[in-house]
């Protein structure tokens, strides 16, 4: 099973942004030291006090050059705003300059506020996310390839450079609605799956659909789950329960009414169920956070509902949030990795080697 931490670069209001970088570079020079499978960069925009994560493939770059061994993966690129033939040479590059770790982790995101201010209508944010990963697949195994699409056409084109993976380093789809399960599955990806909109208890059936779409295409295998989830691990439940509250309650309140208000911007199709989903995340008490979107507790009961979880959906990893809603203090977020890291994945696998890349500081022993 595979563990990575799912890093959005958090930048709290009293934090500046020169520290906002500083602590999350500690994050992933911890996570290479305690023998984390991956890193995984979120793709976020004009969110003063919650990111300074606007780039995630140039982020990537840097964290290949002060690792060795963790993987690298975007959780997600937001493929619809991306120009598919620049995508795939600065992915390709990154995937070059780390010897081969990144995951190409893709999304259309569900905000439509993002898009606007970007010039793109959400509504073209399917046909945009197709044509651009076609693109994107072809820029790396054909010598030299044609396209003519909707939005995008090249002719004769030469990509340079190629990815170090062959065909072409992995691809993981985030589920952004009901329908997209079975759609990735088709395509034969692997899926990215969350509970922020709904919950864990949802998503068991969700995944049914996607791994028979999976085998009805005939991909080989039956398809890689990988979720993304709020965790908190501390040295007791107390502490595990108190500590994230206030950071957990505050994103849940935020994304709330984003949601609700990208629901009248977005032309998407189902514009009340998105502004449905708002409402509720805006009315969640943290009880229901923690028994229905989260996994929080000690290393003991942190184990225990990862293989609950394991056995009802088939996951194949997770991508930990522990930080969600930016405000949890430094010092906390490095002890949940550092149990994570040491007392919960090795229950899962064998630890990676420690890396020898740089000794492990104070702070992070």
């Amino acid at each position: 099973m595979e563990f990575g931490l799912f890093h959005e670069f958090q930048k709290s209001p009293d934090t500046s942004e020169a520290e906002a970088f500083s602590r999350s570079f500690d994050l992933v020079d911890a996570a290479e030291q305690w023998g984390l499978d991956a890193m995984w960069l979120a793709e976020l925009h004009f969110a003063p006090d919650r990111s300074v994560l606007a780039s995630p493939l140039i982020l990537a770059a840097a964290i290949a050059q002060r690792t060795r061994r963790i993987k690298i993966g975007t959780a997600v690129q937001v493929l619809p705003l991306c120009h598919p033939l620049r995508l795939a040479e600065e992915a390709a590059t990154v995937d070059q300059i780390s010897d081969g770790r990144l995951i190409l982790g893709v999304g259309r995101s569900g905000f439509a506020h993002t898009y606007q201010a970007y010039g793109v209508p959400y509504e073209e944010s399917r046909e945009r996310f197709a044509e651009t990963l076609e693109i994107v697949k072809r820029a790396w195994t054909d010598e030299r390839f044609s396209y003519r699409g909707k939005y995008f056409a090249c002719d004769k084109v030469a990509l340079v450079p190629k990815p170090r993976q062959k065909p072409y380093p992995p691809i993981r789809i985030a589920a952004t609605s009901i329908d997209s399960y079975a759609a990735i599955g088709t395509l034969g990806h692997a899926i990215f799956v969350a509970a922020r909109l709904g919950t864990l208890s949802e998503l068991a059936p969700l995944v049914h659909g996607y791994r028979e779409a999976y085998r009805v295409a005939g991909h080989p295998g039956s398809g890689e789950v990988y979720l993304r989830v709020p965790v908190y691990v501390a040295e007791t439940e107390q502490r595990a329960r108190r500590e994230p509250e206030e950071s957990v309650m505050h994103l849940f309140r935020e994304i709330g009414a984003q949601l609700a208000a990208s629901a009248s911007l977005s032309g998407a199709r189902a514009i009340e169920q998105r502004a449905e989903r708002g409402q509720q995340l805006q009315t969640v008490s943290y009880q229901e956070a923690l028994r229905d979107k989260m996994i929080v507790g000690t290393p003991d009961q942190v184990v225990e509902r990862l293989q609950s979880l394991r056995e009802e959906i088939g996951l194949d990893g997770i991508l930990a949030e522990l930080n969600p809603g930016s405000r949890i203090p430094h010092a906390l977020v490095m002890n949940a990795l550092r149990l994570l890291c040491r007392e919960v994945m090795p229950r899962f696998h064998e630890p990676h080697p420690i890396s020898r890349a740089g000794e492990v500081r104070e702070d992070m022993k």
